[in-house]
């Protein structure tokens, strides 16, 4: 077969196909290949009827296709799956031809690939992908990292197929190793927060103030004209708006399990390990593991008191304080987010650049919002800030918005409902902003059992002592 195709797909899931038709429009010609052929035949003889698109049926016949140096994108599930293509495609692959990892593995799993490839010769890259299907089909934002060497190759293609913001595709080289899937995976563990402080909104407004879908969707609409306007707002005003078959709210018929795939799970994993404090975050993904406690929570509901979720302010007042709450929540979010990447830079030597990473993720990706517009306008205009909340648009933004959040935590807590976003975001603000935490009395407390030892505040830093503390 001659070598006319740009790049090789192995995986015709619907991110993999709408990728191809994607490719197919910005002029590239792209071989498929997947492990059931008639999944193949299908998608080329009717998605892919017109596009640029060359069917294979073999990984030999698949790699026989391209142009060299060849590049090969893995759009597969994450895991053994990609250990077990790359054991196939290896031996077909010469030095300086690229692999690709479009899914969600986890980094240390990419970190160990690009290594063990790049013994072969072989360039591996983790490109961590958002946006969805219709990112995918028409301009996701793209993260890759892992061999340098493959990305002069590859940068062409994948900035021509990203979406764009104010002019630049969101689509940059993040780093060495694992660091494209770190990025993705942060970007998802944000998604995780992001959809947990719009749904504490959503519950204040339902329990605490009687509104129904109907009502609560102008609520969306309105904040997405404002310093709220995003994706996941805009998507929450349609759900809202969208109904049964018997005209009632589609929403109210939804079980209230919220599902996960594990990227959220593995940002507070790898927040622990670094450590960096992403408290909203984990407080997101442990909610959705209450929710899963459907059944336990059905009986305890009838079994544990508490208010009855009913509040007596002014609608007007509560819905304004609500804004300001997921606001200050959503910058004390992403300054956790930006916070894990310094911690990951610093211990994988990565070198990331927190503006870029925030120029990614204005446009293509879940969390695209007018908000990442001004996280990359801070980093841009001081690269070595320490923190997002440092930064005088942040700074100035939280402190305006921290009385409202403030009164929606007190409210929401007199009144038993749980937002465990909002009140894990403020207490990790309050406790920033205290020069002095008890922390003083658990590390006497450590050394007093385990003689842990402590420093003293009149010593200098990094002198450890240890007292008898019971004499």
């Amino acid at each position: 077969m001659a070598h006319h195709a740009d790049l090789g797909l192995i995986g015709l899931a619907v991110m993999g196909r709408n990728l191809v038709l994607n490719l197919a429009d910005h002029g590239y010609t792209v071989a498929v290949y997947n492990r059931s052929p008639e999944r193949t035949d299908a998608f080329v003889t009717t998605e892919a009827s017109d596009a640029t698109v060359i069917a294979t049926h073999s990984l030999s016949e698949l790699i026989e296709s391209l142009e060299r140096p060849r590049v090969v994108m893995l759009m597969i599930k994450a895991g053994s799956p990609v250990d077990e293509q790359i054991e196939q495609l290896a031996p077909l692959l010469d030095r300086g031809d690229i692999i690709i990892d479009g899914g969600n593995s986890l980094f240390t799993d990419t970190e160990q690939r690009t290594e063990r490839l790049g013994e072969l010769g072989i360039e591996y890259v983790g490109m961590g992908i958002s946006g969805g299907e219709e990112g995918a089909r028409h301009g996701p934002s793209i993260m890759p990292g892992g061999s340098a060497a493959a990305w002069p190759r590859i940068r062409p293609i994948y900035t021509a197929i990203a979406a764009e913001a104010e002019g630049e595709p969101c689509c940059e080289w993040v780093g060495p190793g694992g660091a494209g899937h770190y990025v993705k995976m942060v970007h998802n563990g944000i998604e995780y927060g992001d959809m947990q402080i719009i749904a504490e909104a959503y519950d204040i407004m339902r329990r605490g103030l009687g509104m129904d879908a109907a009502s609560i969707q102008p609520v969306f609409e309105t904040w997405n004209d404002g310093r709220l306007d995003s994706f996941l707002i805009e998507i929450t005003a349609e759900v809202m708006a969208t109904t049964d078959d018997d005209g009632l709210p589609l929403l109210d018929r939804v079980l209230d399990v919220a599902g996960q795939k594990g990227t959220g799970k593995w940002t507070v994993i790898a927040s622990m390990e670094q450590p960096a404090p992403t408290t909203l975050v984990a407080e997101a993904v442990y909610a959705r593991i209450v929710s899963a406690l459907v059944d336990e929570r059905a009986v305890a509901s009838q079994a544990l008191a508490g208010p009855n979720g009913g509040l007596v302010d002014d609608i007007d007042q509560v819905i304004s304080d609500l804004e300001d709450a997921l606001y200050a929540s959503k910058i004390v979010s992403y300054a956790q987010g930006f916070m894990l990447f310094e911690a990951a830079s610093d211990e994988f030597g990565w070198d990331l650049d927190l503006g870029t990473i925030a120029s990614l993720w204005r446009a293509g990706c879940i969390i695209r919002s007018r908000f990442l517009a001004d996280i990359t306008s801070a980093y841009r205009s001081d690269p070595d800030l320490s923190n997002v909340l440092l930064d005088g648009f942040f700074r100035d933004a939280i402190i305006d918005a921290e009385p409202g959040w403030r009164r929606t935590v007190a409210r929401a807590v007199a009144a038993g409902i749980p937002i465990p976003a909002y009140s894990s975001a403020l207490a990790f603000y309050d406790g920033l902003r205290s020069q002095r935490l008890p922390a003083n009395l658990i590390q006497a407390q450590r050394d007093h059992f385990g003689a842990h030892t402590y420093e003293r505040i009149d010593r200098p830093r990094g002198e450890f002592i240890h007292s008898d503390w019971g004499s």
